[in-house]
C-alpha cells in the first residue's frame, strides 16, 4: 500500500508537537479546489447535468460551508448526493441521483480513504460504481494539477511557521492527497519548515496525529491547527488541544496567533478557558443544516 511518511521521516526533536492542516488552513485553496475542480467534474460523472444547479449547491454545503467542511472527499460529496436525494427541488425534477452504495460500504471498511485503496478494490472487485468513483478522484486531481497553482499561504503562515520551527515538531495533517500537499508546500517555500507531510494516504487525521503523537509527547504540548470541525474532533479524539482558523476570517486568526495564542501554547497557558473561549466562536461560523432545509 502507499508509503506513510511518520514511518521513516520523523522524529521526536523538541517537546512540542503541531499538526498543521492545509486547504483553508495554511492555504487559500478550499474555494478554487471545490468551485473549480471538485464539482465541475463531480457533476460529469456522477450524470447531474440536469440538476447541476443543485448539485453545486449541496457539494459546496457539505464541503465548504457546513460542519463537514474539510472532510474526506467520498465522505463529503457522499453527503451532497444524500442531501440531493432528498431535497424536494430535485426530486420534482424526475432524475434518479446515483446512491452511492459501493462507496458507502467501502467507506465503513477502510481506513485510508485515497486513490491507492480505492483503486485496489477497483482491481478486486471490477464493480462499476467503484470505477466511475476512481475516475471522477482522479480527474479531480488531474484538474487541480492543471488549475491550482500560486495558491499562496494565507497571510501570517510564514511568520507563524518561523516562530514555531525552534520550539515545535511540525507535521501537515491533511485529506489532500500527498502529491498535492508536497506540490503546494514546496512552491511556497515553507516545506523545510514541517517534518512530514501526511495526507489522505497515510490515514485520518486522528490515526496521523495519534501516530505523531506516540512518540513521546507530553499532555498540553501537541496543538492540532484547522478550519474544520472534522480537524478539532481528530485533536480531541487524541486528546490534543485545537487551535481553530475561522471560515472567511483566516487573516485574522492567523494574526490572533502569532500575537497572542503561539505563546499561551508553548507557554502552557492554552488549554482550559482559553482554548474553550476561542473555539467557542468558531463553532458560531459553520451550520449543521443547508439554507434550504433550516
Amino acid at each position: 500500500m502507499s508509503h506513510n511518511p511518520l514511518d521513516t521521516d520523523f522524529s521526536k526533536q523538541h517537546d512540542f508537537l503541531i499538526g498543521i492542516d492545509s486547504d483553508g488552513c495554511a492555504f487559500d485553496s478550499m474555494e478554487i479546489k471545490h468551485k473549480e475542480c471538485f464539482i465541475p467534474n463531480f457533476i460529469k460523472y456522477l450524470g447531474l447535468q440536469p440538476v447541476s444547479k443543485y448539485a453545486r449547491e449541496a457539494c459546496e454545503f457539505t464541503n465548504l460551508y457546513s460542519k463537514t467542511r474539510g472532510a474526506n472527499r467520498f465522505k463529503a460529496y457522499l453527503l451532497a448526493l444524500d442531501l440531493l436525494r432528498e431535497w424536494d427541488v430535485v426530486q420534482a425534477r424526475n432524475v434518479a441521483i446515483p446512491e452511492w452504495n459501493e462507496i458507502r460500504s467501502w467507506i465503513e471498511r477502510e481506513d485510508k480513504l485515497g486513490n491507492p485503496a480505492l483503486k485496489a478494490e477497483v482491481e478486486k472487485t471490477g464493480n462499476e460504481e467503484l470505477k466511475n468513483a476512481l475516475a471522477w478522484s482522479v480527474a479531480v486531481n488531474d484538474t487541480v494539477a492543471d488549475l491550482v497553482t500560486g495558491v499562496p499561504p494565507f497571510p501570517g503562515v510564514r511568520a507563524a511557521l518561523e516562530k514555531l520551527a525552534p520550539q515545535a515538531d511540525m507535521i501537515v495533517c491533511s485529506a489532500t492527497p500527498n502529491a498535492a500537499l508536497n506540490t503546494e508546500w514546496e512552491e511556497h517555500g515553507i516545506r523545510p519548515f514541517v517534518q512530514c507531510i501526511c495526507g489522505q494516504e497515510a490515514g485520518s487525521k486522528k490515526e496521523t496525529l495519534g501516530q505523531a503523537q506516540g512518540f513521546g509527547y507530553e499532555e498540553g504540548k501537541v496543538l492540532m491547527i484547522g478550519d474544520a470541525p472534522g480537524d478539532m474532533a481528530a485533536a480531541k479524539a487524541v486528546g490534543a488541544l485545537f487551535y481553530p482558523i475561522n471560515p472567511g476570517h483566516e487573516e485574522e486568526s492567523w494574526a490572533r496567533f502569532n500575537a497572542e495564542s503561539c505563546d499561551k501554547f508553548l507557554g502552557g497557558e492554552y488549554a482550559g478557558e482559553y482554548e474553550a473561549k476561542v473555539i467557542a466562536e468558531f463553532e458560531t461560523y459553520l451550520p449543521e443544516l443547508p439554507p434550504w432545509k433550516s
